[in-house]
């Protein structure tokens, strides 16, 4: 009689455990979860945005794509108040602020220029007279030219901003009484 030859038993495999996925740097628990973060990085690649920045109280985060870090830092302790002034500006001052009751302010955050290009003369200058509507100077914000207009006629007296200065908003531009 011819022995048969057995097969081996067949051997189960054991389903191959998923590798673990590289866990992702814990963030501080003081606001975005990790998707918000992807998010927001997100929002940068698409609108070109090179730095995002986010801030809850005291904390803040920034994304920035120029270079490729996230930053944590406690938000800066405002500085004490200064001393107070001399006499002589404190007197002062109440005719600085006569003198800009009739300012035309920025009404946005850019940078200044008082011509439509370098080499051009100004739009105006002290002693112009200016119609309502008219183009006094031009506040560059995120890369757009928005000109300045006159909201009222009248004569050019002070022209306080200087070409290519940083503006804040409602700071004092224009003088024209």
């Amino acid at each position: 009689m011819a022995a048969k030859k057995s097969k081996p038993a067949p051997v189960k495999k054991q389903a191959a455990k998923p590798a673990a996925k590289a866990a992702a740097p814990a963030l501080p628990s003081f606001g975005p979860s990790s998707a918000d973060v992807e998010r927001l990085a997100k929002l940068l690649e698409k609108t070109g945005l090179v730095e995002l920045e986010y801030r809850e109280g005291d904390k803040r985060l920034r994304l920035s794509r120029s270079g490729g870090a996230v930053a944590y830092a406690a938000a800066p302790i405002a500085a004490p108040a200064p001393a107070a002034a001399p006499v002589a500006s404190a007197a002062a001052a109440p005719a600085a602020e006569a003198s800009l009751e009739n300012a035309v302010t920025s009404p946005m955050v850019g940078t200044a220029y008082l011509s439509a290009e370098p080499g051009a003369p100004a739009f105006v200058r002290v002693g112009d007279k200016v119609k309502e509507g008219q183009t006094l100077l031009i506040v560059e914000a995120m890369k757009v030219m928005n000109p300045i207009r006159s909201p009222r006629a009248g004569t050019v007296a002070r022209v306080i901003v200087q070409n290519g200065a940083p503006v804040e908003y409602g700071e004092a531009l224009i003088v024209i009484e």
